[in-house]
């Protein structure tokens, strides 16, 4: 009985890293996913990362996100019909070209971190 409760602890401890993991990265993600050349919307955001990570984000940590992007000049919002679509700016371009050069060495400290 001992084994099975501890099993259920790390799954649910492992559980909340990997989503802590995901919202610290998903700025990221976000550029990533507009230098496909794709718009986003704020909802658009939240079924990306619910399908892809099956992890439900409340519409504040998607707006704050794509805000805190939009005022760093990573993206840019603009008005498509009803809703508020996100693109990639040059700027954006640069920088999640530069995470991606990168990826090696990001995947390599983070395996130094333990």
């Amino acid at each position: 009985m001992e084994k099975k409760k501890n099993k259920v602890s790390a799954i649910r401890i492992l559980r909340k890293i990997r989503e802590r993991t995901i919202k610290n990265f998903m700025d990221m993600l976000i550029l990533a996913e507009l230098r496909k050349g794709y718009t986003m919307s704020g909802p658009d955001l939240i079924v990306l990362i619910h399908k892809k990570f099956h992890i439900l984000i409340s519409v504040g940590t998607a707006y704050s996100i794509l805000y805190a992007l939009e005022r760093n000049g990573l993206i840019e919002g603009m008005c498509n019909g009803r809703k508020r679509v996100y693109k990639l700016t040059d700027k954006g371009e640069e920088t999640i070209n530069i995470i991606l050069d990168a990826k090696e060495e990001i995947q390599g400290f983070m395996t130094t971190l333990f």
